[in-house]
């Protein structure tokens, strides 16, 4: 088992920043690939980035250029620096952990709420 921690949710106003953070333990030695997923009220839960052991990258078109993951091995942590904050960005973000076993499992946090005022 993995257990994932979220942290650095909370308010902002448009065009500001946030910082998220994820610390993986349990089993963390199984993880492969970290990232942050979101979900607004009514929405689906969508891909927001995701990052390799390697720091290989991989981002959604409505993030690019904006948020930054990045991963921490020695500390099991992940995170997503938010700049250029919009009010669309508003949601529960979630921190999502793919493991290297075979079947891969897939670990979920329990979710940071971001809001964004316009």
């Amino acid at each position: 088992q993995v257990q994932l921690e979220e942290a650095g949710g909370g308010w902002v106003q448009a065009g500001g920043s946030l910082r998220l953070s994820c610390v993986a333990s349990g089993n963390s030695f199984s993880v492969n690939v970290m990232g942050w997923y979101r979900q607004a009220p009514g929405e689906q839960r969508e891909f927001v980035a995701q990052v390799t052991p390697g720091s290989s990258t991989n981002y959604a078109d409505s993030v690019k250029g904006r948020f930054t993951i990045s991963r921490d091995n020695a500390l099991n942590t992940v995170y997503l620096q938010m700049n250029s904050l919009k009010p669309e960005d508003t949601a529960v973000y979630y921190c999502n952990a793919k493991t290297f076993t075979r079947p891969q499992r897939e670990y979920w946090g329990q979710g940071t709420q971001v809001t964004v005022s316009s």
